[in-house]
């Protein structure tokens, strides 16, 4: 048997040792981003799925990745308290890299602590924002919209072979075929609550959707009357209209047949369809112009500490790879150009216009408007 020399032992010891140190030197160069969010478990599950993909990316290379997940109902303090808390401390250099906020969102972090809250995007550094086909309502040098969901029309395609293309279509329809249209109370359901703002909003300017002035209430009347007007034309039990309790009555409604037509949740749809508790006979469908929705978006906080990977983050998030993730896991609609998404969700979308999709920021004027709905239509008879 051939000698290893004490030299020669000690020399491939000591290459053994460089090696090994090297590894554990490169892994922890790596810069540490971490990613805040919140909400339901579905949304923790895919941005889970969207952490890994980016540590297994071209981007992981130089960056790693962390989630921190705040779960709604979970009794603890939520992301933007937290965020106002550690900002009015004066802490900086956080790992409050990135968080997740709707546009709407956005108004409130801004109201409560101050305009530079959050750092200004630069978009050089995220050139897949090129690509996106949606915009936030407000606060456009700030954040970045990834992905979206918007309330449509849900139909069953084998009772209603050409739906409503336009609001006023949509009414006549209702007009038409008394009791096979529904929506939910809008206090307890995006989806009907975004039936009644636009049937309200559609008689007033535009801005109006994403103003909190109090005079526009002013201009509510026209909208309450129509509202009226449909109220015996809607679904009815036991002889008396009937509003189903959150989105998912209104879809319940649907699959038993017991409606045709409903809005509700694109991403709600699109689920439950997948999960066979729709049947595939249900389409969606986009009048013109469009019910109200919700984008989601991207900010860096100014206290977080790694700015250059969280316009990394930001730029994955808008990559073909990350936004077919989020479609697939929770039925996220895409921002980008979804005919190149790998996902049996995809076909589901055809005929969805990101473009047209309109946001809200009504503040405390939204609950107004529901109450006022509790009030005056809720009791008709």
């Amino acid at each position: 048997m051939r000698k290893i020399s004490k030299m020669s032992f000690l020399m491939a010891s000591m290459a053994l040792l460089a090696a090994c140190s090297n590894e554990v030197a490169g892994e922890e160069s790596k810069e540490v981003v971490t990613l805040w969010a919140g909400g339901s478990d579905n949304v923790r599950i895919a941005m889970e799925s969207v952490t890994d993909a980016f540590n297994n990316s071209e981007y992981g290379d130089k960056y790693e990745l962390e989630l921190e997940y705040i779960l709604s109902g979970s009794g603890t303090q939520g992301l933007r308290d937290r965020l106002l808390a550690a900002t009015k401390a004066g802490e900086t250099e956080t790992d409050y890299d990135l968080i997740l906020l709707s546009d709407s969102e956005y108004t409130s972090y801004v109201a409560e602590g101050g305009e530079d809250i959050l750092t200004p995007v630069d978009f050089d550094k995220v050139p897949n924002a090129a690509r996106l086909k949606s915009s936030v309502a407000v606060g456009e040098d700030y954040i970045v919209p990834y992905r979206g969901t918007t309330v449509v029309l849900a139909y069953n395609s084998d009772t209603v072979l050409t739906p409503p293309q336009t609001s006023e279509e949509l009414y006549q329809w209702i007009k038409d075929n008394p009791g096979r249209f529904a929506y939910n109370t809008p206090g307890s359901g995006g989806a009907g609550s975004a039936f009644v703002t636009t049937s309200v909003y559609n008689f007033m300017p535009e801005e109006a959707l994403t103003s909190q002035d109090a005079a526009w209430k002013e201009e509510w009347t026209q909208g309450f009357e129509l509202l009226e007007e449909l109220h015996p034309h809607l679904y009815q039990s036991g002889g008396s209209v009937v509003y189903p309790n959150k989105n998912q009555g209104t879809l319940d409604l649907l699959a038993n047949q017991e409606v045709d037509i409903v809005p509700a949740w694109a991403d709600m749809v699109i689920q439950q369809i997948g999960q066979g508790t729709l049947p595939e006979s249900i389409k969606i469908s986009q009048i013109t112009p469009s019910f109200t929705g919700n984008i989601d978006a991207m900010g860096m906080p100014a206290i977080g500490g790694d700015k250059d990977g969280a316009h990394a983050v930001m730029d994955f998030m808008l990559s073909e790879e990350a936004q077919g993730i989020l479609l697939d896991e929770m039925a996220a609609i895409p921002l980008i150009d979804a005919s190149n998404l790998e996902s049996e969700n995809s076909v589901l979308l055809e005929g969805l216009d990101v473009s047209s999709f309109r946001v809200t920021s009504l503040g405390t004027l939204g609950t107004e408007l529901n109450e006022k709905w509790d009030q005056e239509i809720a009791p008709l008879q």
